[in-house]
């Protein structure tokens, strides 16, 4: 039972962002099959059935608006009230469906098309945290030794225990995550991910707990690797 169960209705607008070249993966890898269903339609649907998702808003390119509004419609999205397009940047495209999102929401949720096996309980877990905390991302530690690094040289090794890998839905108060967008923008600063642009404003950002299991798509190994995780009977689709 979830944590919030008894208290106030949380209203959660998510923003996917599927507007990507998917050039490392050679074709459109948001509407590659996932044992059938195609990645995007995977991501959505878990995003439906959580009840804290109050409406989607699909970011994707011009071209593809229409292919991925029927992707909603084939796969009944009814929470995918707008297919949006996005812009020449993952910034830009975040920022156009942030803006897209109904004001009287009380978070605002952005997550990867490309994460198809995001499960039920790490969006309500990041939600839930980001309602206490005004901003949350899912994180999962890092198995391997990270460097930092200038050119072909290493420059420091971090401890490992410090250090975590990030994944999606990343949630946050609607005004800082407009604003956190808006100032990387204006000022033209690239950020691997919102949260970078929301520390960038001073916010803290709280971490949750993630799945290794919630891989984002890049490449066809990728797929391979989300198929015989599908394949185990751990994971089913929309749940």
């Amino acid at each position: 039972m979830s944590l919030f169960a008894n208290s106030k209705k949380i209203r959660c607008t998510a923003v996917v962002v599927a507007a990507g070249s998917s050039r490392r993966f050679g074709s459109d890898k948001l509407f590659a099959e996932l044992a059938g269903i195609p990645v995007l339609a995977r991501s959505l649907m878990t995003l439906e059935n959580c009840g804290y998702i109050s409406e989607i808003i699909v970011v994707t390119e011009a071209e593809k608006i229409a292919q991925a509004a029927e992707l909603c419609d084939k796969y009944e999205i009814h929470k995918a009230t707008k297919v949006v397009c996005g812009g020449s940047t993952r910034l830009e495209s975040a920022l156009s469906g942030v803006c897209e999102a109904d004001r009287s929401c009380d978070l605002i949720a952005v997550h990867d098309g490309a994460r198809p096996l995001v499960t039920p309980e790490i969006v309500e877990r990041t939600i839930e945290c980001a309602f206490r905390n005004r901003a949350a991302v899912p994180a999962v530690p890092s198995k391997d030794t990270v460097k930092l690094v200038s050119g072909s040289f290493v420059k420091e090794t971090p401890e490992r225990e410090g250090v975590r890998c990030i994944q999606t839905p990343q949630v946050f108060l609607p005004e800082i995550i407009k604003g956190a967008l808006t100032n990387a923008l204006q000022k033209g600063i690239s950020v691997s991910d919102d949260a970078s642009a929301v520390e960038l404003l001073g916010f803290p950002v709280c971490l949750t707990e993630g799945c290794e299991e919630n891989i984002k798509i890049t490449t066809p190994l990728d797929l391979e690797i989300a198929e015989i995780i599908l394949g185990s009977g751990k994971r089913r689709a929309g749940a």
